[in-house]
């Protein structure tokens, strides 16, 4: 569904990128990880059309889209759950979430307001609170919501669980893994190892912008080396 090869991407004259390479398939779950500052949402970034590489190429379901600008992206069917989260302040949260709604092209149950409710209920109290009103986990979850609201093909989620509450945390893995039982394509950055290896099919390490190693978790788990070289643990 996703394939990324060569990416080169800098901020003025400093490089970040240099030959990125990751894949993502459909009803996969891939991760990327790392320590920060390896190049993890520069990567993010780049697929979303926030920033614009100087080299590689990007395919999403078959198209290059790189260089598009964001709206197109998503158009094309990538939602994003963006660090920092990044919800509107001054809207509510069912205006949050109704302001993004797009209808899923072709085939296929869409994300509505109602599962978005059911999905996250403790959001159901709080439908006109201001966005800036709510708690961090709450904040997250509207995030959340509002990208599956645009019913995307592939949903990437940049640092998932930072600083959110140990309950919270688990209430964001537990979305995860139902949207992993329901065949939904998704790429996510977080430090959660052994939460990640509990649902990811595919990890990519990055180190100094480039992917060092990719497999599966449970090669990650038997290799305590990789670890303890690439992620500080």
């Amino acid at each position: 569904m996703l394939e990324v090869r060569g990416l080169e991407t800098s901020y003025g004259d400093s490089q970040v990128l240099f030959g990125m390479d990751l894949d993502v398939g459909a009803g996969e779950v891939a991760t990327l990880i790392g320590r920060n500052g390896m190049g993890k949402t520069t990567t993010v970034r780049s697929i979303m059309g926030i920033v614009r590489p100087h080299g590689g190429r990007i395919m999403f379901d078959g198209v290059g889209i790189q260089g598009n600008p964001s709206y197109r992206v998503a158009q094309a069917g990538i939602g994003l759950v963006p660090e920092g989260r990044q919800i509107f302040p001054n809207l509510s949260v069912r205006e949050n979430l109704v302001a993004t709604a797009k209808a899923r092209d072709g085939d296929g149950e869409n994300w509505t307001f109602d599962k978005v409710m059911d999905l996250f209920p403790a959001l159901s109290a709080r439908l006109d609170s201001a966005g800036n009103q709510l708690s961090g986990g709450e904040q997250q979850m509207l995030a959340v919501g509002r990208a599956l609201m645009t019913n995307p093909k592939l949903l990437v989620l940049d640092e998932a669980t930072e600083g959110l509450a140990p309950l919270i945390r688990q209430e964001i893995w537990t979305c995860l893994a139902g949207l992993k039982a329901a065949h939904q394509s998704i790429l996510v950055i977080d430090k959660n190892i052994d939460a990640l290896t509990r649902i990811a099919d595919r990890h990519h390490i990055v180190e100094k912008g480039r992917v060092v190693w990719t497999g599966d978790s449970a090669a990650l788990r038997a290799d305590p080396t990789l670890q303890e070289r690439y992620l500080g643990v």
